[in-house]
């Protein structure tokens, strides 16, 4: 089993949620970084946006790599107790009829001696040692003017506002994440969140679609072939539990396209900074940043329902709390790429 991602950072999530501890530790983060306690907190609160239940205080504890506000360059390891740990109500083989879980292919990959206890290694909860990770990550980039944020593109046939994929400014990503519901137009995030209360009443779940958006990121970060920028945040998106696709720019939108019509034409700004008219491709080419702002979707899937098993249903839609781990995730891959940036250090 692998929960380690190495790319200059080294991110090593571990624990099961009925476990004792939940964490990760970070390695290679640059040294002498201030980190915001406060902003840290409030980046880990957006996990539990939109969620049914009141959850545990989720601040992880720190154990190693901060010492007085600032990255000491050594690892940083940081944990969080799991209060509530459930007794497992079925046997490993009942649970294996749970549609939609892993329990069956996690069964079988691990021989049948893997923690199953409310989803083990494989649940949403280990989302929250990956938004610790990019939180510290985020504050490290925006202390050089590179900001992400994320918002709730749609849920079930209900529509936000989307980004402007040439012109989004880090005023424009900052804004959203005070907001109750991380949307850009609140209407549309008062009837998302009226599907979502009808659908629980129903006994049904709903998915959706997460847009990113990460600005200010200077042309030439990343590298073909396997070490794009593209490559590097999509391992990282995919470890979040419920994604199941991506598209960068206007993604799957181009194949319907003709060349002319997908074409980015750049030119030279009064300033003299090299840009494009148009941002089809997302902000990155060939593995590489282009200067444009890096944007992204990203697919989740309902949550399981089983009206036949009786099994209560813990979250309707998981679309709103998984926007804090969308950020985490690009800013991870961001980090990673730019520490090896001339000047960035």
């Amino acid at each position: 089993m692998s929960s380690i991602w190495n790319n200059r950072i080294s991110i090593s999530i571990f624990g099961e949620s009925n476990g004792p501890a939940i964490g990760v530790t970070v390695d290679n983060l640059p040294s002498g970084e201030y980190i915001d306690t406060e902003a840290l907190a409030r980046f880990m609160a957006r996990r539990n946006i939109g969620r049914n239940k009141v959850r545990e205080n989720v601040m992880p504890h720190v154990m190693s790599g901060i010492y007085n506000d600032r990255t000491t360059g050594t690892p940083l390891c940081a944990f969080i107790q799991n209060v509530s740990v459930k007794a497992p109500q079925h046997s490993n083989l009942d649970r294996l009829s749970r549609t939609g879980h892993a329990d069956y292919t996690g069964a079988v990959r691990y021989r049948g001696i893997n923690d199953f206890r409310d989803e083990g290694h494989f649940t949403d909860r280990l989302t929250i040692p990956l938004c610790f990770a990019g939180a510290i990550c985020a504050q490290i980039l925006e202390r050089r003017g590179i900001y992400t944020g994320a918002h709730v593109l749609s849920i079930h046939s209900i529509k936000d506002n989307p980004f402007d994929p040439v012109n989004i400014t880090r005023d424009g990503v900052k804004s959203i994440r005070d907001k109750d519901f991380p949307v850009i137009n609140d209407r549309r995030g008062w009837l998302m969140q009226d599907d979502i209360y009808k659908a629980k009443e129903a006994g049904e779940s709903l998915g959706g679609v997460i847009e990113c958006a990460s600005v200010n990121v200077p042309a030439g970060v990343g590298a073909p072939i396997f070490d794009g920028l593209k490559n590097n945040i999509a391992q990282l998106i995919f470890g979040i539990p419920g994604v199941t696709g991506l598209e960068f720019g206007i993604g799957f939108r181009s194949a319907r396209m003709v060349g002319s019509q997908n074409n980015d034409e750049f030119y030279v700004s009064d300033r003299g900074y090299v840009l494009s008219k148009t941002n089809n491709h997302g902000g990155i080419i060939g593995g590489i940043s282009s200067g444009m702002p890096i944007t992204l979707n990203v697919a989740v899937k309902p949550t399981v329902t089983n009206l036949d098993s009786g099994e209560e249903i813990q979250e309707t839609c998981t679309v709103p709390s998984t926007v804090a781990s969308v950020e985490a995730a690009v800013n991870i891959a961001l980090l990673s790429h730019m520490i090896d940036y001339p000047n960035f250090c």
